[in-house]
């Protein structure tokens, strides 16, 4: 997956919504649950508070020692469980705790100023005998109806370590529960994207098929977000032929009438032996080469944008090796290889031959027998999109020098008159590698000779 792509953005956008989402809703369930957990342990202190109220107050002038709480924790020394019953203010009267707190004493939260406030009720969090945290919550008690009856405070006092324990274990809980739910939604999100984006997979390799000459159309079934894409695409190619077809027939159809005027032309001229025929077969002759040049041209641009052709380069390579080692068996040239049969030139293997031929056959008339070909495929880089094959053709002879190799691309240009040829070698190969949009660098050899570095577009491995 990479930074930049679709499936990237979509799985962090999830991700990104998922570990703000999932903590914000865990910190309201961690909170709500809390202040429950919280009000429940404050609802148990009120009703052992009333209990202890209810029990210690049986009708006399002072209140009884309670044998009924409903928790044996308040029998259990330091439980953190407590009870007290004392006169108000320091008043006379006997004072009563549980047997938890034994010979200790809970701090009154009337007597202290306790801010919590709820009714008669006063609540406090206090250290308890052996440091560990409680809350108190007191009330104030009248025993009796007569007027100076005296008034006591009740107290219980519970361990606040028993709700935070439960409060750490739930968030705990939670947050393991959480963390689990974001790693199955993070791997369904995954997945989705996955799944969801497979159809553009699909469609990237219909068309690396389409362009390697494995299929004609863009076939399969798409959803149906994707199918128009699908008709368009195909409806493109099936243009892009009808383009290309029209494109050489026109070619071949100017061809044919442009050169029978000019034949006819250069006949008559040639029947008359006067300058003017003269002069008008020498220009016949020039048209015709710039008809034939440009008509070229245009029939390797045709060629070159035509999609899904596809040329093994191994075997145009043998061909023309034969063939040229025949041609030149008198100087005895020997043509070494180095090609892998698994490259494939994209592209047609007329232009291919066209390339390669007159490369090899410029080296095979300069050198002094040894000429060299190797075809690799390079990896694309910025400039230079997919893959690429490289032809590199060196010779042995004297070489070009620098100043001169620029002059071997211009149409007609010949450096050496003493060779056979036209001039158009060098310059058909140029137009050809800039229609492929390829490239051609020359430079010397090590051999001694020239160096012909060819860039053309390959088929994906």
């Amino acid at each position: 997956m990479k930074v930049n792509s679709l499936a990237f953005r979509l799985f962090a956008t999830a991700t990104a919504w998922t570990l703000i989402a999932l903590p914000i809703v865990g910190m309201i369930i961690y909170s709500l649950i809390s202040n429950l957990i919280l009000d429940g342990f404050d609802s148990r202190l009120r009703q052992h508070t009333w209990v202890l109220q209810s029990e210690a107050i049986t009708g006399g002038r002072e209140p009884s020692r309670p044998e009924n709480l409903a928790e044996p924790l308040f029998g259990v020394t330091n439980s953190g469980w407590y009870w007290q019953i004392k006169p108000y203010n320091g008043a006379q009267g006997r004072t009563f705790v549980s047997n938890s707190l034994a010979t200790g004493s809970l701090p009154s939260p009337h007597e202290k100023g306790a801010s919590r406030v709820e009714g008669d009720m006063r609540w406090l969090d206090v250290k308890g005998p052996l440091g560990q945290p409680l809350r108190v919550v007191e009330l104030v008690g009248t025993i009796g109806e007569e007027e100076g009856s005296p008034v006591y405070l009740f107290a219980v006092a519970g361990p606040l370590d028993w709700p935070g324990a439960t409060i750490n274990n739930f968030g705990l809980i939670l947050a393991l529960a959480f963390a689990l739910m974001g790693l199955a939604l993070l791997a369904a999100t995954f997945l989705q994207v996955k799944v969801a984006l497979r159809p553009l997979s699909m469609i990237e390799k219909g068309l690396s098929n389409i362009r390697n000459g494995d299929a004609v159309r863009l076939d399969g079934e798409y959803p149906a977000e994707i199918e128009p894409l699908q008709v368009e695409l195909n409806a493109l190619i099936e243009s892009n032929e009808d383009i290309i077809e029209r494109a050489r027939t026109q070619v071949g159809n100017l061809a044919h009438a442009l050169k029978t005027p000019l034949a006819v032309l250069t006949n008559e001229a040639d029947q008359k032996d006067t300058p003017l025929a003269a002069k008008v077969s020498e220009q016949a002759a020039l048209m015709g080469n710039q008809i034939s040049h440009y008509l070229d041209r245009a029939r390797m641009a045709a060629r070159a944008n035509t999609i899904g052709r596809v040329t093994p380069v191994l075997p145009v390579v043998e061909g023309l090796q034969r063939a040229l080692e025949r041609i030149h068996l008198d100087k005895g040239v020997r043509i070494a290889v180095e090609c892998d049969e698994k490259l494939t030139f994209r592209g047609e293997k007329q232009d291919l031959e066209e390339l390669l031929g007159n490369l090899l056959d410029n080296a095979s008339k300069w050198s002094e027998g040894d000429v060299q070909l190797q075809a690799t495929l390079v990896d694309a880089d910025r400039a230079h999109p997919g893959q690429w094959l490289k032809v590199t053709i060196e010779d042995d002879g004297p070489g070009v020098p620098e100043a001169q190799r620029a002059a071997m691309m211009k149409r007609g240009q010949r450096l050496d008159e003493s060779k056979p040829g036209s001039g158009l070698g060098m310059s058909i190969v140029h137009d050809l590698v800039t229609s492929y949009r390829g490239e051609l660098l020359l430079s010397q050899s090590v051999m001694g000779g020239l160096k012909a570095e060819l860039t053309l577009p390959a088929v994906r491995s």
